[in-house]
């Protein structure tokens, strides 16, 4: 792993990231926005931005299953002073408290958070590799990032709107949809956190989409 750590004398280092949200099952576009709010409540992280859903054919390890339900995606773009696992960590316990699990590699789920960039960082372990390995690949991720973010890059692999232009694949509208950034639910989560003591919760199961 490379350029993981933080400044020399500990001095927190501020990076900003992109991350990819998903959801299959339940009330997804709630619990895209309820993510997004606790994303937001987590200490050492500010959501500065987040797109509208788009919608998208669920990706099996098989490919892409139109017999499976139909995913609701969305970006979150952050500043965050948190290293990519303590990062890493907080997805997973948003996930967890939303009701993700874990019982298939690439299977339906509640809700699916990713690190997709963070700052320049690259690294390749068991948990977490930056910046993601198939993310030039998914226009459900690359498009919902061009909304919030025109000028977009997904380091080496040079522009998000190149990327996106050589995809044969697109998302769906959402007719009506808005972004997933409201700063009153945020809020709330923030004063949930504080009261339950769950704002910086850890689940250290792994897996990403």
């Amino acid at each position: 792993m490379t350029g993981v750590s933080g400044a020399a004398g500990g001095t927190p280092v501020t990076r900003r990231g992109v991350v990819a949200l998903g959801s299959n099952l339940g009330e997804r576009d709630e619990l895209l926005r309820d993510a997004v709010a606790a994303l937001a409540a987590t200490p050492g992280v500010t959501v500065t931005a987040a797109s509208s859903p788009v919608s998208s054919v669920a990706v099996t390890l098989a490919g892409p299953d139109e017999s499976k339900p139909t995913y609701l995606n969305a970006v979150a773009l952050v500043e965050t002073t948190l290293e990519p696992l303590a990062l890493l960590d907080a997805l997973q316990a948003i996930e967890h408290d939303h009701g993700r699990v874990r019982d298939e590699r690439w299977g339906d789920r509640t809700l699916d958070l990713d690190v997709v960039v963070l700052g320049d960082l690259e690294c390749d372990t068991e948990r977490l590799t930056l910046p993601h390995p198939r993310a030039h690949e998914r226009a459900f991720v690359l498009e919902p990032w061009l909304q919030v973010d025109e000028e977009a890059r997904l380091g080496s692999r040079g522009r998000v709107a190149d990327l996106l232009a050589a995809l044969p694949d697109r998302t769906r509208p959402v007719p009506g949809a808005t972004s997933l950034l409201d700063p009153s639910r945020a809020s709330s989560a923030t004063g949930t956190a504080a009261r339950t003591g769950t704002g910086t919760a850890a689940d250290p199961a792994g897996g990403a989409s």
